[in-house]
């Protein structure tokens, strides 16, 4: 407790300046979810306090970020979608898949694998912030200009079939279920039919006209018609967001820019008294438990969303992981990964019991509390206990801001979060990859594989096929330079080593060196099956020389043994040089070693085996 009290002047200054610049992105984050604006500072105020408290990282600000906010909005619009439309009756299922993924990243941290995180390759990474900026950027253009696919009578209109036909299929489905026979009892369907009001079709079509203009792909369907439609004090306010916040930074950045544009902008509409749309209204008062998560718990209903959960808790784990390391550099401290994730993980577990959205290390918070003087735990407790003062005290005026002022926000926050290092990159990679006639790199490649799939399809897919595609195009390069530099491929190649220059020169006609200078795996295996076809068959004896074949997986010793059984039919022995220590275990535990190779074949150095040879290999 000592160490957490040792700098509370700087931590109270340090947390009260980052929820302060915390509030309008808790808010905006809120919005663009799904769930509303209390939903974003809910979220907020828990994970801050709690990830500070049981987290591994001193000054870490946590809440929700852009990319935890992007994957939480699709899966938000698949379960209302499933839900009919209905938000109260998804909102359960919604906050137990975020329930969920808390509870997976405090066993990620149990596991001890936080340390693992990093091994996630850049062009994945970098794909994935660059799409989370465009979905910002793209989501956010409807509510910039004023536009709302829902309020649109016309084209709501347009599903009005479409409706008619859904409300009649689950009629259907509820005759179904009681038992009731359709064919034979028209009079049952005819009457449950009669009682469908045009407000029960109204709303079926408002549903399915906002899963029609849902996520990045609706938003480039419903541009066309936004732009026919545009509110132009909407537009105005957002703009007018947009110019303060990169404005203001060039006149000063002690003062958060992102709050400067929610007060002038939101005076300015309350103020003059415009006719403006505001956000949400949040509810005054401390958070309530939503403890529908527990008393109308159906695994069936969070079972299509486990894979999905698990997405939120390891991009959440990244996410903070990330912060985590700029707060090191800032700081000179060294965090501790698989502590800060089970403080990540309470902090999201608690949050999603209260109906707060999931978040991650943020950090431009972070950035800001150590440069405010925060240095300890307190900071981060302090940022969360701000903004639930801000809620108890302030709500009702909060709930005036215009929901245009968030978007502009959002929008900045979109531009902000691409990783413009990496599109900077793509002309100077080398282009290692052949696509019919065009060469690319494949960096390049796994990075617009992430992108395009992340923006258009599915976030959590495209992580997993980008990682899939990493891994297979890093197999086969490691594969090739292993074949390559190991020269399995012809044995005319093969170049001595400097402590082979001594080989008696009678012997060469009959004793073979090979060089195996990389891993001998699953990649290289194909290759180095050829080995046994290489030897010639007047050959006594082949050399392998082991020393830079520093791991061995189940492919490459079933191939190594295969090679040995192939050479012992033709009568070749075959000497081991410095076998190492893996490789000799694996050797071991299928008894390749004593069966295939005796140990008195095993040498530790080429000289003792050249030795051997001298006695043991008559010349011709």
């Amino acid at each position: 407790m000592k160490n957490i009290f040792s700098n509370i002047k700087g931590d109270l200054f340090g947390g009260i300046t980052a929820g302060i610049v915390a509030l309008p992105l808790a808010l905006a984050f809120g919005v663009s979810s799904g769930l509303g604006p209390s939903a974003g500072l809910y979220g907020a105020i828990f994970i801050s306090f709690f990830a500070a408290l049981f987290g591994g990282t001193s000054t870490q600000i946590s809440g929700p970020t852009a990319p935890m906010t992007a994957v939480s909005m699709v899966v938000i619009a698949g379960i209302i979608a499933s839900n009919d439309g209905d938000v109260s009756k998804a909102l359960p299922v919604i906050l137990t898949v975020f329930l969920l993924a808390g509870l997976m990243q405090i066993g990620l941290g149990a596991l001890g694998l936080g340390k693992y995180i990093r091994y996630i390759p850049y062009p994945v990474v970098s794909g994935f912030m660059t799409a989370i900026g465009v979905i910002i950027l793209l989501t956010q253009i409807l509510p910039s200009v004023g536009y709302y696919p829902k309020e649109d009578v016309e084209f709501v209109n347009e599903f009005k079939p479409q409706a008619e036909e859904i409300i009649l299929e689950n009629i259907l489905k509820d005759e179904a279920g009681e038992g009731i026979l359709v064919l034979e009892n028209f009079k049952e369907t005819i009457s449950r039919a009669g009682k469908i009001t045009q407000a029960d079709i109204l709303k079926e079509s408002q549903t399915l006209a906002a899963k029609e203009t849902s996520g990045a792909l609706g938003a480039v369907i419903a541009i066309p018609r936004a732009l026919r439609n545009i509110n132009w004090l909407e537009l105005i306010l957002a703009l007018g967001t947009i110019f303060i916040i990169y404005g203001f930074k060039r006149i000063t950045k002690s003062v958060p820019s992102t709050l400067v544009a929610l007060l002038v902008m939101s005076g300015i509409a309350v103020g003059f008294g415009l006719d403006y749309r505001p956000i949400e209204e949040i509810p005054s008062g401390l958070p309530v438990p939503n403890l529908e998560i527990f008393t109308e718990f159906s695994l069936g209903s969070v079972m299509p969303y486990i894979f999905t959960a698990l997405t939120l808790a390891l991009l959440g784990a990244i996410d903070s992981l990330l912060t985590s390391v700029v707060a090191d550099n800032m700081t000179k401290t060294k965090h501790k990964p698989n502590k800060e994730l089970v403080g990540q993980g309470i902090g999201n577990s608690i949050a999603a019991v209260f109906g707060g959205i999931p978040g991650a290390g943020a950090t431009i918070r972070t950035v800001v509390n150590i440069s405010s003087g925060g240095k300890t735990k307190l900071s981060g407790m302090v940022a969360g206990v701000m903004l639930l003062i801000i809620l108890l005290g302030l709500s009702p005026v909060a709930s005036k801001i215009p929901a245009a002022v968030l978007a502009g926000i959002l929008i900045t926050v979109g531009i902000g979060v691409m990783d413009y290092k990496g599109l900077r990159a793509i002309p100077s990679l080398p282009r290692d990859a052949k696509i019919g006639p065009f060469k690319i790199s494949s960096e390049v490649i796994i990075m617009m594989v992430v992108l395009v799939l992340s923006t258009f399809w599915n976030l959590v897919y495209a992580v997993g096929i980008g990682l899939v595609i990493a891994s297979l195009m890093f197999m086969k390069k490691i594969g090739d330079l292993a074949a390559e530099r190991s020269d399995v491929k012809s044995l005319k190649k093969e170049k001595n080593w400097a402590d082979e220059s001594n080989f008696p020169e009678e012997l060469k006609e009959k004793v073979f060196i090979k060089h195996l200078k990389g891993p001998l795996f699953f990649g290289t295996t194909s290759d180095f099956h050829s080995l046994a076809q290489q030897i010639p068959s007047d050959a006594s004896t082949v050399i392998i020389r082991l020393g830079r074949m520093q791991y061995m997986d189940q492919s490459g010793l079933y191939a190594m043994e295969d090679v040995l059984q192939e050479l012992g039919k033709k009568d070749i022995q075959v000497l081991f040089v410095n076998l190492l220590q893996q490789p000799k275990y694996m050797m071991e535990k299928i008894d390749i070693i004593p069966d295939l190779i005796p140990k008195e074949h095993i040498f530790k150095t080429f000289d003792e085996c050249t030795l051997w040879i001298k006695k043991n290999i008559k010349t011709t």
